[in-house]
């Protein structure tokens, strides 16, 4: 069994992931950190050096070997994966449970603006208001793939273990 959870970026995926596999006893994947496992860099760095469309294939091809592994997991997607390529097909294709991890642009901008340096799709962008303008774009063309997830849990203004109690809740 593979759970996966997806949304955009600073939805808390990893945070909620590392602390739902346990209660699941199952193991952790975060797709973005096997990325810069695997090309020993950080994501900022490869999106530097080898652009957005080398980042989009790497992705790709460790989704797959995700997907493929008979281990049970919690996957935690980019914000982006579900959007490219035939990455929401295989992943509904492979029978995984998808969580959807939604946040409001409020406090998507919030929460970003403070990690924006870390983040290469959002590190050029200088002002809140830059910020708001991107994720509202981006918001609009990626909840068309986030919105196929077999469940959708509200995280705003709660805490990772209440967010894997709701999780917990609608697994079972």
């Amino acid at each position: 069994m593979k759970i996966i959870l997806l949304g955009y970026m600073g939805s808390g995926k990893t945070a909620v992931g590392k602390r739902l596999a346990p209660f699941m006893e199952m193991g952790f994947a975060d797709l973005d950190e096997m990325l810069a496992q695997r090309e020993e860099r950080s994501i900022l760095n490869l999106f530097k050096n080898k652009g957005e469309i080398y980042f989009r294939k790497l992705e790709n091809e460790i989704l797959h070997e995700l997907l493929e592994d008979p281990t049970d997991k919690v996957i935690a997607l980019g914000g982006g994966t579900p959007c490219y390529g035939n990455n929401m097909e295989l992943i509904k294709n492979s029978g995984a449970k998808t969580i959807y991890l939604k946040s409001n642009l409020e406090s998507l901008v919030n929460r970003l603006f403070a990690e924006k340096e870390s983040r290469p799709l959002i590190a050029h962008l200088d002002t809140k208001t830059e910020l708001e303008d991107f994720i509202r774009k981006h918001l609009f063309e990626r909840t068309y793939f986030y919105q196929q997830s077999d469940f959708s849990i509200l995280v705003d203004g709660k805490s990772i273990e209440k967010i894997v109690e709701e999780i917990l809740l609608i697994l079972n």
